[in-house]
């Protein structure tokens, strides 16, 4: 079997990544199976780059705030701001503090200066305005989609005025509220200004449709998929909030599929305009349900890949990583009963694979998962091998 395994494994560059994959995609999905080691995230740097430069993708879009990102991509395409400024208003998650995030948009923003606006390298934030433990509230997305629509649209087809919206949406701290994320009786979700304002919201979604033949022959192409992105960040938090008011025991099962539904139109949008290149957790990316142990127990959800790539296809690729130690994380030597233990012996470092000729190595009785002794690593999982396209393994991350 080692040599069947070995067999499989190729060096990690652009020209072997494509040459596996069944056909050419809009979407390529990176994913990870920890966050925050520039160890994989400085591989993925090199690999987007690659990808850029040899194979014509346009997009990078990060596991991060997709308002906040525009102001990362306002900055890899145009120079406004600064890079210290981006770096910390920019993302969410603390993703702005890695080194490797930091030089990945320096690359952009100098593989940008000087070019044409076709051959520009956007930046997209991939997430909703959501942490673990809290959400945003829906003003920032509601009140710029109405601004857009008022300076364009008679005043007439607007559901509402501007100073009605400031009334409902009321202090943003009610919305930001942190004990309502484990308290369902602490969030303003199900209040009467809350359910007001998702029927304002769908309201304002609808005029952006209907006066879509208008509003791209009066204003920028980029400013219409803006206010497209206020409508559905608006339309989501709204859903989220009404979803963290919820008791019942679907509850978390609920939050996790409206973040990664966010998360899935946001791609398909962009996806819409020209290839893409994602990095995410694998479980944001796979095809398979993803799964998670919170404190109101095990929770399972359909991923942003898995419904992004039920929409496109061969369209949708997803290259899980996996890796072998993070040993200042308590993550040694994988057992030799597992898959990174079989791939820990690979002479290459890091290594691609086929996970298809992998899949037929290990035969019809596949290892066992890993066990992790660390909550923030997520170990492979054999049995999703047919679901991916791709697999990057990397032996050991290191403290950075």
């Amino acid at each position: 079997m080692a040599t069947d395994i070995k067999e499989t494994a190729r060096a990690v560059d652009a020209a072997a990544l494509m040459g596996l994959l069944p056909a050419r995609p809009r979407v390529l999905a990176l994913g990870e199976p920890t966050h925050g080691a520039d160890t994989l995230l400085e591989l993925r740097n090199e690999l987007f780059r690659q990808l850029v430069e040899q194979e014509g993708f346009r997009t990078i879009a990060i596991e991060s705030d997709c308002l906040a990102g525009l102001m990362v991509d306002d900055y890899v395409t145009s120079g406004t701001g600064t890079l210290d400024e981006v770096m910390e208003h920019g993302f969410s998650h603390g993703w702005g503090a890695f080194a490797a995030n930091r030089a990945l948009v320096r690359w952009m923003r100098v593989h940008n200066d000087g070019r044409p606006p076709s051959e520009r390298v956007r930046f997209v934030g991939l997430d909703g305005p959501l942490e673990i433990t809290a959400a945003a509230g829906p003003r920032k997305a509601l009140t710029a989609l109405h601004g857009y629509l008022a300076a364009h649209i008679d005043a007439s087809l607007l559901p509402c005025t501007a100073r009605t919206l400031d009334r409902l949406l009321g202090a943003d701290d009610r919305w930001t509220e942190p004990a309502a994320m484990t308290d369902p009786t602490r969030s303003v979700g199900r209040s009467a200004e809350a359910d007001r304002l998702r029927l304002l919201a769908d309201e304002l979604v609808t005029q952006l449709d209907v006066q879509a033949p208008h509003l791209l022959t009066a204003t920028p192409r980029d400013d219409w998929d803006r206010a497209r992105l206020y409508g559905r960040t608006a339309t989501g938090l709204l859903r989220y909030h009404h979803a963290m008011a919820d008791a019942s025991p679907a509850r978390m099962t609920r939050l996790c599929a409206l973040r990664d539904s966010m998360m899935a139109h946001n791609l398909l949008a962009v996806a819409a305009r020209g290839p893409v290149l994602v990095s995410a957790h694998n479980s944001h990316l796979q095809r398979e349900k993803s799964s998670m142990r919170m404190w109101e127990g095990p929770v399972e959800w359909w991923s942003a890949g898995a419904l992004a790539g039920a929409r496109l296809g061969e369209a949708y690729a997803f290259v899980a990583t996996a890796l072998g130690t993070i040993r200042h994380q308590g993550v040694d030597t994988p057992p030799q009963d597992t898959v990174e233990g079989l791939l820990y012996d690979l002479p290459g470092d890091p290594s691609l694979i086929d996970p298809r000729r992998l899949a037929t190595a290990l035969g019809d009785t596949p290892p066992a998962p890993r066990v992790s002794p660390w909550f923030g690593y997520a170990p492979l999982d054999p049995v999703q091998l047919p679901g991916v396209d791709g697999l990057v393994f990397v032996k050991d991350v290191t403290r950075n």
